[in-house]
């Protein structure tokens, strides 16, 4: 979860920033102020907070143990590593470092106490650490009463340096005092969900007689009073698109039904009951003067295809272009060999052509393409990731079609919809897919779209 970038007036933007060397590395993770350090929650935890001693380590299981270092030797077996044992009062256990500095070695020298996190397993002296976590500590040392949180990070940024801003602004600032209450207390007593400043600083620093279990797999009531606000924040930013899309201006595209009417007739099948409704929906939204924007959801098969060609033909009836765009030039190329096929005797009489857009089109053929959609001559485009491109024109482009379209990026989709001419106009926009989405599912994750499913 990441601080809003919208609103930074909250707290300084840098001030808990050490260097600006530091101040990059935390942006690389969306990280631009103190909100967003706070909001910077871990990914897991580390139980430092008791000794086990040397003589119960399990293998496999991480452990936390002290003791004194009795030998210490670079050895070769048969690459250069550092070997060091390490005694408690109940067992010795060994301790490798295949990488390590010359500084280490006096630095784990024998007689110095060591404090280990990490792995126990067999090894070729006895059950070992390779590469534990290791603190140099005097005896007596406190442990820590809250679980370690190991962050997200980024290439040369440490768990030590996150921590340490973490802390500074969470216990020294009292940061998480900025956070206020989003939620009222009769969704929080419904839902049974804690504050949300309670929250956050539970999950910087659970206590140790917090259930693993629970923040592993994210269950715990804080980790779901996160996702209960992250939700939240994504259905509520959805809606609002969804209504900022109703101030858009789209051409009205009514259906005539005669080029529908001729393609039906000309098809060696029906349209099952099922499609029949989805193109009724489509047709719909197409008469409207706001940008429709609806995802054609149905298995491969159903004849979803069919469908977006209705919808292109009542566009094209009233004179706007329509893009067909797939992902890859093998699906494209079948989407154009069959419409091809449907309409050449509708398109042949009308001296309408229809536009094959492609990256290994041949430099003749694409600039002849390029023309033919610039002028309106092509009133149906069909190609890949080459229909968004820069020096593609449309005269007057009133649908866009993507299939498979969780396959392109949200930029790419809508630098599509961004090809209209006609000044203060969008297109309409149709997406297919195949994968199958439960109505629940998709109802949250496309709550900015109108959904139609052939079934």
């Amino acid at each position: 979860m990441r601080g809003d970038t919208k609103n930074n007036s909250v707290l300084p933007t840098t001030s808990c920033f050490t260097s600006k060397a530091v101040k990059e590395k935390f942006a690389k993770l969306g990280v631009i102020n103190e909100i967003g350090l706070i909001l910077h929650l871990p990914l897991r935890y580390e139980d430092e907070t008791h000794i086990c001693p040397i003589s119960d380590v399990s293998e496999g299981k991480t452990v936390q143990v002290e003791g004194i270092i009795i030998a210490s030797e670079v050895m070769y077996r048969p690459r250069r590593q550092l070997v060091c044992q390490v005694k408690d009062s109940s067992g010795i256990l060994f301790i490798r470092f295949i990488y390590f500095y010359s500084s280490q070695i006096k630095t784990y020298s024998v007689g110095a106490r060591v404090r280990l996190l990490g792995e126990p397993r067999p090894g070729f002296f006895g059950t070992e650490m390779v590469h534990p976590k290791c603190y140099i500590v005097r005896e007596g040392v406190p442990l820590p009463d809250v679980l370690t949180p190991v962050y997200p990070t980024t290439a040369g940024l440490s768990q030590v340096v996150i921590r340490k801003l973490v802390k500074q602004v969470l216990i020294e600032k009292d940061g998480v005092s900025d956070l206020s209450e989003t939620l009222p207390n009769k969704i929080l007593e419904h839902c049974r969900l804690p504050g949300f400043r309670d929250s956050v600083m539970f999950l910087h620093q659970p206590p140790s007689n917090v259930s693993a279990q629970l923040l592993q797999e994210r269950t715990h009531p804080a980790w779901r009073r996160i996702k209960f606000d992250e939700l939240l924040a994504q259905q509520l930013s959805m809606r609002l698109h969804y209504q900022q899309r109703r101030n858009q201006i789209a051409p009205a595209l009514p259906g005539k039904k005669e080029l529908t009417k001729a393609l039906l007739e000309s098809l060696p099948f029906n349209l099952t009951s099922a499609q029949k409704k989805t193109f009724s929906e489509i047709s719909q939204d197409l008469s409207k003067v706001y940008p429709m924007q609806r995802l054609l959801q149905g298995d491969v098969g159903s004849g979803k295809t069919v469908v977006a060609a209705l919808a292109a033909l009542q566009v094209i009836e009233n004179g706007y272009q329509v893009a067909i765009m797939a992902p890859t030039e093998i699906l494209a190329e079948q989407h154009y060999q069959k419409l091809s096929n449907w309409f050449a005797s509708l398109f042949d009489s009308l001296g309408i052509t229809i536009a094959w857009l492609s990256g290994s089109q041949k430099t003749k053929q694409r600039q002849a393409a390029l023309s033919a959609i610039a002028t309106g001559k092509a009133m149906l485009t069909i190609g890949t990731h080459a229909l968004f491109q820069e020096q593609v024109k449309f005269d007057k482009l009133g649908l866009a079609v993507i299939d498979e379209q969780h396959r392109f990026g949200v930029h790419q989709r809508l630098a599509l919809r961004m090809k209209c001419t006609k000044e203060g106009m969008v297109p309409h926009q149709l997406m297919m897919s195949a994968t199958p989405i439960p109505r629940t599912l998709s109802m949250s994750y496309y709550a900015d779209l109108d959904v139609s499913v052939i079934d």
